[in-house]
């Protein structure tokens, strides 16, 4: 029984953490791609748009290390982050009813690149309470098949991985949908109700640091409503 266990362990360790390994490698160098494209779009749509916008207006990329990159658009600010964990799916979700992934479960397993929206102000002032949301997620697994779920990002659907491998005309398009929505997705007032109360201290201290809390849909509800 004891050397039966042991095998199994070694069995899984040996497969699983194998598979997993390849994933990440997969995701890590899609991310270094992803990289590049963010600093290719930056710049063209910065050179492009020269006469245009207000030399205070930035289209800016910034790199923040290998596992985050950053694209300052106007008032905006994409923040790309590669998870450096390796993911499964609950089993409610629509991936176990593709084909592609009940010939093979391995297939499931994916990497994963999120896009958050800020306000690029959150950062330039420091308002740490500020709030960002989630807008996009890139999955992609052991052999470059991909999806994405987020905010206008129908283009592959769930229903379809496996059907295509990510590629840099991807990546812009993906880029590109997201500056779409975060352009569109305007800063609302916050309901009175929200914000009627603050002591002393707090005014002062948030006055001083310029960190009243601040977020596109502060007080209101953000949906995944077309992931």
């Amino acid at each position: 029984m004891e050397a039966d266990l042991r095998l199994q362990i070694k069995d899984l360790l040996v497969s699983k953490s194998n598979l997993k390994q390849q994933v990440y490698d997969n995701t890590f160098n899609l991310f270094a791609e992803l990289k590049d494209v963010l600093h290719e779009f930056s710049t063209e749509i910065d050179e492009e748009l020269e006469e245009c916008l207000d030399k205070r207006i930035r289209i800016e990329y910034i790199d923040k290390g290998k596992f985050e990159a950053r694209v300052v658009v106007a008032g905006d600010m994409l923040v790309f982050a590669m998870h450096t964990n390796i993911f499964t799916f609950e089993r409610e979700h629509r991936i176990w009813q593709t084909p592609y992934v009940q010939a093979d479960r391995a297939n499931s397993y994916c990497g994963v690149i999120n896009i958050y929206n800020f306000l690029a102000d959150s950062f330039k002032n420091k308002r740490a309470d500020d709030e960002g949301y989630l807008i996009g997620r890139i999955f992609v697994n052991r052999e470059g098949k991909f999806f994405v779920e987020g905010k206008r990002q129908d283009r592959w659907k769930v229903e379809e991985f496996g059907c295509e491998q990510i590629s840099r005309e991807a990546l812009l398009e993906v880029l590109e949908r997201a500056v779409l929505y975060s352009l569109g997705f305007d800063l609302l007032m916050p309901s009175y109700d929200e914000i009627k109360r603050v002591s002393v201290e707090q005014f002062d201290s948030r006055m001083e640091n310029t960190q009243f809390q601040t977020g596109k849909r502060l007080g209101y509800d953000f949906r995944s409503d077309d992931i």
